[in-house]
């Protein structure tokens, strides 16, 4: 399994992409921290980056990827190899390659920059929703063997988080403004990685009036320790859970 996954790792790693994905990564954020006056103001401006620029990049590459790898796969369940290992090793591949680009695009400048409590913060999340977006990727892929129709798939996740998501909680919320519905905004956060983490950063920063109305109520409960704790559990959740359910579907598909 390691060998696969080195493999797997060196290969990505000499992409033309993920270096120029790198780069893009250290100019933004070099580039922000510059242009501010302080760290928490710089981290706010990357936050809104990277929460568009990762996903989509890891979530359309790793698709594009494996995609592209195909025939490699085949030729690994040729060999007296179990499908679990295969899968779990361009997982890892993939995870391992993105999450140090990220750090070494972002991570670094942070440091540099913004070594705090919220420094680190950012940091972790990115490397989780990096891995989130691996995970999902990994999942349309296995949905579907048309290339056209996988990467698609990705881009509508994508949409649906970045942006779509949004719109939709705000809609119910305009039109459910009579009841108490503040309490069940906590449940449906968990259910959008990008806005799982973005409240985590807002309510480090103690920016939650950034969030309207319903700000006081995340503070309450993902301000916490112990909302700490389920707010990154449930990102965690995010990032084995369509992992594992394409890891089955791969264990018993056709090739």
């Amino acid at each position: 399994m390691f060998k696969i996954t080195k493999i797997v790792l060196l290969d990505i790693l000499k992409s033309k992409f993920v270096l120029f994905y790198t780069l893009l990564l250290f100019v933004m954020s070099w580039s922000v921290f510059n242009l501010e006056d302080n760290y928490a103001k710089g981290i706010l401006s990357l936050l809104n980056l990277i929460l568009l620029t990762i996903p989509l990049v890891s979530i359309m590459f790793s698709t594009s990827y494996l995609y592209n790898s195909s025939e490699f796969v085949e030729l690994l369940l040729g060999q007296p190899l179990k499908r679990s290992r295969i899968w779990i090793s361009f997982y890892a591949g993939l995870s391992l390659a993105l999450t140090l680009a990220f750090l070494v695009g972002t991570g670094i400048p942070v440091l540099i920059y913004a070594f705090s409590t919220v420094g680190i913060m950012m940091i972790v999340i990115g490397v989780l929703i990096t891995i989130v977006f691996i995970s999902l990727a990994m999942l349309c892929s296995i949905l579907t063997r048309d290339k056209a129709k996988g990467i698609g798939l990705s881009i509508v996740l994508w949409l649906f988080f970045a942006l779509l998501f949004d719109g939709i909680v705000l809609f119910l919320l305009f039109q459910l403004s009579d009841y108490p519905i503040e309490k069940m905004m906590i449940g449906v956060s968990a259910l959008n990685p990008i806005d799982l983490s973005r409240i985590l950063i807002l309510l480090h920063l103690d920016q939650s009036a950034l969030m309207g109305y319903s700000g006081a109520i995340f503070k309450d409960f993902f301000g916490t320790t112990s909302g700490m704790i389920v707010s990154l559990s449930a990102l965690c959740a995010w990032a084995i859970a369509p992992f594992l359910i394409s890891l089955k579907r791969f264990n018993k598909k056709d090739l």
